[in-house]
């Protein structure tokens, strides 16, 4: 087997046992923790998730594309420049993340684990984007064992064998510490890498560029996970914390599919769409994109089928009435993850050009779109209001983006 498909394979099958891991989880949590507890922890992650990217700032989509094209003699300016701004940013967005919990969105005797958890995740996120720009796709999938695997097994078997450990601060301290391991290896290999160029002064112009390009491609990001945000919090508003459990559990096992899309696909196949297009390789950026709408159909008609024949099996072994009296909520479940993954084919071929424009106006269009289709479902069908919503915000997405690309993609190019 050729060196790169091995590492593939070894990518594949690690981002495989991670995400059955969080499978796993998800599952064990719904059997050990009340459905209070799992929707506590559904809020605590999403909300974590969120926060995410305004520390982050998508800043990330701007030092990816200049990475690629710089020599690593610049890197270190690169990553000084975002050092700088990510200090910035935290010490601007920790005083605003602090609401939350004045404001009662989430309890208090989270907080704690809630900015520990968000350090963590943030740091160890941007050093896992910078290795997979690097081609370094392989150590970057054992990062999210580390912070996303490896720990969701250990909290499973300590709960399967110990019954005083089921409850919400043992998974908590197990994430913090698989995040931790996960950071300590990422710093390890960046010093390994030799990286130069440290010396360089900090460069404002290029951060305020870099500002420019990120800030609506935020703004866009924050729409759409604004909706994957704001959709437990509103389910939990129409229903109760029990029924938005079942909810957190079906949302959990159906985005195992983006996850699987994001490790198995994306992360190998966008990188070298920008590389093609910046090089102005039409055959390769053809050939790229063709494989990633091809891999991407696959994939997800193999997750659904998959998902669709194991999740009554798995409701009982869970014996409790409350998930199988909503096992409706699954198949809504279901189709959202599906249509966004969908949607992500020609995102990536979007973006790869440096067409960002569609994305944003894609995005924002479908917040605009999610919740007056939601608050006027909600009048009449609390239960689906919320997944329904999500459901037509995101065809709205998919058919705008294919749009986009059939547009404003040269036909050398398609």
């Amino acid at each position: 087997m050729p060196k790169q498909s091995l590492i593939r394979f070894i990518n594949i099958a690690l981002r495989g046992i991670t995400l059955a891991s969080k499978f796993l989880l998800i599952f064990f949590l719904a059997k050990f923790l009340e459905p209070e507890e799992l929707g506590l922890y559904g809020l605590l992650t999403v909300t974590i998730g969120y926060a995410l990217y305004l520390l982050g700032f998508d800043f990330y989509t701007f030092t990816t594309r200049e990475v690629i094209k710089q020599e690593k003699g610049n890197w270190g300016g690169i990553l000084k420049n975002q050092s700088v701004l990510s200090i910035i940013l935290y010490l601007a967005i920790f005083p605003i993340l602090s609401l939350i919990f004045i404001k009662d969105l989430l309890p208090w005797s989270v907080a704690g684990w809630f900015f520990t958890l968000l350090v963590l995740e943030h740091i160890t996120q941007e050093l896992g984007r910078l290795l997979i720009a690097v081609s370094e796709q392989l150590l970057a999938s054992v990062m999210l064992f580390l912070r996303s695997g490896i720990w969701a097994v250990f909290v499973t078997f300590l709960m399967l064998m110990r019954p005083d450990t089921r409850e919400l601060n043992i998974v908590l301290i197990s994430w913090a510490f698989g995040s931790l391991a996960a950071l300590c290896l990422g710093i390890y290999r960046l010093k390994q890498l030799n990286i130069t160029g440290w010396h360089k002064h900090i460069d404002w112009k290029w951060i305020l560029r870099g500002l420019k390009t990120a800030i609506p491609l935020l703004v866009a990001t924050l729409a759409v996970r604004g909706i994957l945000t704001v959709d437990r919090y509103w389910f939990a508003e129409l229903t109760n914390l029990e029924t938005l459990g079942a909810y957190v559990l079906f949302m959990g096992v159906s985005t195992a599919l983006l996850s699987f899309l994001d490790a198995g696909v994306f992360a190998f196949l966008y990188p070298a769409m920008i590389s093609a297009h910046h090089n102005k390789d039409a055959i390769a950026f053809r050939l790229k994109s063709k494989t990633l709408l091809l891999q991407t159909l696959i994939f997800s008609c193999i997750f659904v089928a998959t998902a669709l024949v194991a999740i009554d099996p798995l409701l009982i072994w869970l014996n409790k009435p409350l998930y199988l009296a909503h096992k409706s909520i699954f198949l809504w479940t279901l189709l959202i993850t599906l249509l966004y993954s969908l949607s992500m084919i020609p995102h990536y071929a979007l973006y790869a050009q440096g067409l960002d424009r569609p994305i944003i106006h894609s995005h924002i269009a479908s917040l605009l779109i999610f919740i007056p289709v939601t608050w006027l479902l909600s009048r009449y069908w609390p239960l689906q209001a919320v997944p329904a919503g999500l459901c037509i915000a995101f065809l709205f997405i998919l058919l705008w983006k294919c749009l986009a690309f059939v547009r404003l993609t040269p036909a050398q190019y398609r």
